[in-house]
Formats: C-alpha cells, sequence, structure tokens
C-alpha cells in the first residue's frame, strides 16, 4: 500500500492523473478525523493531503478566507476567534464521535462533508459560505470555481457541487469562505422537564417569535446530563439560544420568558457555559462514550420527528436528542436491532426525511446502506455525475453507494 502525501496543488494533479492512467483507486483524506463514515473502502493507495497546509488569503475587513485543504480547522477557527470573526454555520468536529482526537479535521473535509451545526436554522451550512474552490477531478484534471466575493459564480456552481460528495467527486485542494463577526453576546434559555411533544411545541413557538433564536434543542432527561460535563443536570432541557448586541440579548430573552413561562421552570446560562453546552450538542457528546454501537443522524419535518423517535421506541432501545429544533435527529442503537430498514421505514411513515448511519463497526457499514438511498431517477443522475467528474471511479470507490 502506497500513501501519497502531497505538499502542492501540482503534486495533487500529478498524483491523480497517475492514478487515472493506472486504474488504481485512492482513498483520499485529510486527517481522517471522518475516516470511518461511509462504507469501509477496499483500495490500495492513499491520497494524505494532511500537508497541503496554510492560510493563503485572509482579509478580516472583507470577510472572506482562503486556506489549502488540508489545513486544520481548528487552526483556522483559532485565527478567526483572534480576530472576531467565526463560521457562521458552526462545522462539527465529528472526532470525538468516531473516537477519534478532536480539531483534526481540515477545511477541505468541511466543505466535502457539507458540515454544520445548531445554528443551522439561521445560518445554513457549509455549501452557504462557499465561496471557491480549486480541485482536481478523477480525470486528473484541475479546475476552479467561484473566486473571492459573491458575486462572482456563472453558470454552473460547482463549488456547491462538491458540497456533501465525500470526495468521490474531485481532490478539493483550496477553498474560499465567507466569513461573518462574532456575536457579542450569547445567553442560552433552558426550559426544563418537558417531554420530547412539549418540548417541540416550545420550540417552534419561540422560532416563530420576534426574538430571533439562533439555535434551538432538546435534550431528553438523563441525556442532558452528558453534556457540559453534567453541570446542568439530568432533568430533561429543551434549550433556545440568543445571540447578539448585550442589550437586544436581554431584550430577546425577556420576551421569550414572557412567551414560555407557563411551558415551565426556565434557566439563564450565558457567556462560555452557553458555548459549552452548543459545542457538544454540535459534536454529538451524549454519544461519545468510545464504543461503536451504532450513531444515526435523522433529518426530517421537526413536527414529526419526535413521533417517529417513539414508534422507533416501540421496536428497539433507543436513546436519542433533537437540534434543529427537533428537524435533526441524533440516535443511538444496538447493532442486533434491525435498524436500518425499520428506521427508514418510519421515516417514510411519519412524512419523509433521510437518515445516514455516522458510527458503526467496519462490518456493520458493509452490510447496510450508510447513506439514504436515492430514488431511481436521482441515483441515475448521480451515477451520471460521477461517470463525468470520475469515469475510472479511482476516487474513494464505493464509500456513499
Amino acid at each position: 500500500m502506497t500513501t501519497f502525501t502531497p505538499s502542492t496543488s501540482a503534486e495533487v494533479l500529478s498524483t491523480i492523473q497517475w492514478a487515472a492512467a493506472e486504474e488504481s483507486p485512492l482513498e483520499t483524506l485529510g486527517h481522517g478525523s471522518k475516516r470511518g463514515i461511509g462504507r469501509p473502502l477496499q483500495t490500495e493507495h492513499t491520497l494524505d493531503l494532511s500537508k497541503l497546509t496554510g492560510v493563503t488569503l485572509y482579509e478580516p475587513a472583507e470577510l472572506v478566507l482562503s486556506a489549502k485543504a488540508g489545513t486544520p480547522l481548528a487552526e483556522i477557527e483559532q485565527l478567526l476567534a483572534e480576530n472576531g470573526q467565526q463560521f457562521a454555520f458552526e462545522p462539527m468536529d465529528y472526532g470525538p464521535l468516531l473516537d477519534n482526537e478532536p480539531g483534526k479535521g481540515t477545511i477541505g473535509g468541511v466543505l466535502a462533508s457539507n458540515l454544520s451545526g445548531p445554528r443551522r436554522l439561521k445560518a445554513g451550512a457549509a455549501r452557504d459560505h462557499i465561496l471557491g474552490i480549486s480541485a482536481v477531478s478523477g480525470r486528473g484534471e484541475a479546475f476552479k470555481s467561484g473566486g473571492r466575493v459573491v458575486k462572482n459564480v456563472t453558470g454552473y456552481d460547482l463549488s456547491k457541487l462538491m458540497a456533501n460528495s465525500w470526495g468521490t467527486l474531485a481532490v478539493l485542494t483550496d477553498v474560499t469562505f465567507k466569513v461573518l463577526p462574532a456575536a457579542e453576546t450569547e445567553v442560552t434559555l433552558a426550559i426544563r422537564g418537558l417531554l420530547d411533544d412539549a418540548a417541540v411545541a416550545a420550540m417552534a413557538l419561540a422560532l416563530g417569535s420576534s426574538a430571533e433564536v439562533s439555535s434551538a434543542a432538546h435534550l431528553p432527561e438523563r441525556i442532558a446530563a452528558r453534556v457540559a460535563g453534567g453541570k446542568h443536570g439530568s432533568d430533561a432541557a429543551t434549550l433556545l439560544r440568543v445571540e447578539g448586541f448585550g442589550p437586544s440579548v436581554v431584550y430577546r430573552i425577556e420576551a421569550l420568558r414572557k412567551l414560555l413561562g407557563k411551558a415551565g421552570p426556565l434557566e439563564e446560562i450565558a457567556g462560555e457555559a452557553s458555548k459549552t453546552i452548543w459545542r457538544d450538542i454540535r459534536d454529538c457528546r451524549p454519544f461519545t462514550d468510545g464504543g461503536t454501537r451504532p450513531v444515526w443522524r435523522v433529518s426530517m419535518a421537526p413536527s414529526q420527528a419526535h413521533h417517529m423517535v417513539m414508534a422507533l421506541r416501540m421496536q428497539a432501545a433507543v436513546d436519542a436528542f433533537y437540534d434543529w429544533q427537533g428537524g435533526l435527529v441524533w440516535l443511538s442503537m444496538r447493532e442486533d436491532d434491525p435498524e436500518a430498514d425499520l428506521l427508514r421505514g418510519l421515516i417514510r411513515k411519519y412524512g419523509g426525511g433521510h437518515a445516514t448511519l455516522v458510527r458503526a463497526s467496519p462490518p456493520h457499514r458493509a452490510a447496510l446502506p450508510v447513506f439514504e438511498p436515492q430514488p431511481p431517477h436521482l441515483a441515475a443522475l448521480s451515477a451520471r455525475l460521477k461517470a463525468e467528474f470520475d469515469p475510472k471511479q479511482i476516487l474513494n470507490p464505493g464509500r456513499m453507494a
């Protein structure tokens, strides 16, 4: 087995050109923080981008940052924080969930997996903040898309096409993202003791108000104790985050108190304590037990997700918590449960959505469709797209389908 470690875009290009000529598949990765997501690969060679690093452009006044694809996300976030800025989409760190060291994800992996966090309700995901890319297709052809300003794309926006492609269409070498100022003040309002259905109703009420809630999550009983080191107790917690200028946050928190005062006991959590809670929710900390018990990421209508979870609990041993007002459900199940067919069948029954297996043992991942199976017409479109970018199937073959 050969591991290629290019340090320049030209070296990435020559490596892929060689692989295409030899029809020799490559596993492409940064630091491998998300290597355990997708079907296990059987490739003889690895393209390791961990040496393709460095911020190539950062203009705080213009709210734009460019970096080579292998640059660690943690380094970039530290640079942004020093300048009072952030990636507003709050990219998740899969490292702890997959029993890897935290902070090892790369900026290229952020786009390739279309990362986001609890603020997705307000800010979207990585694909909504990408401005431009440089990449190499499986044909061994270098190409660029977009640029360093928002209005710089005509024709097909290939930058967004790379989002959620998991390295199966092209290898990113450089990316340019829009950045935004970080909030001056952050306060979380917690409603304690609600059951799932009441929590979903409370979150919907808060999101529909003028309080400009940026994140809404619900941690059922006992799950709450696995966040922030258990400092906030084990009672169920329905969490509403408000961000912005200090006086505005105070006013909006008070408005939420008046709106939700009868829902249950209220608690305010501010500053670093609030950030810790949302960081743990973002990184799925309640299920980072160091094991391989399957963990699923389910996206569906917020009003239906808790009904699906209740039906699932009637047939399988399930732990669950909710983000995105209930539209994102994290599920922990047992390997001996008939999970894939059962789960996806219930999702269809309760209005549709999609489920991704984000953690399991390699044999388990090999036996199941890890990503949501596509309807025939979409699967045909995806196959044609793959054939255009990677006709010889050399980039992460079999990872997604």
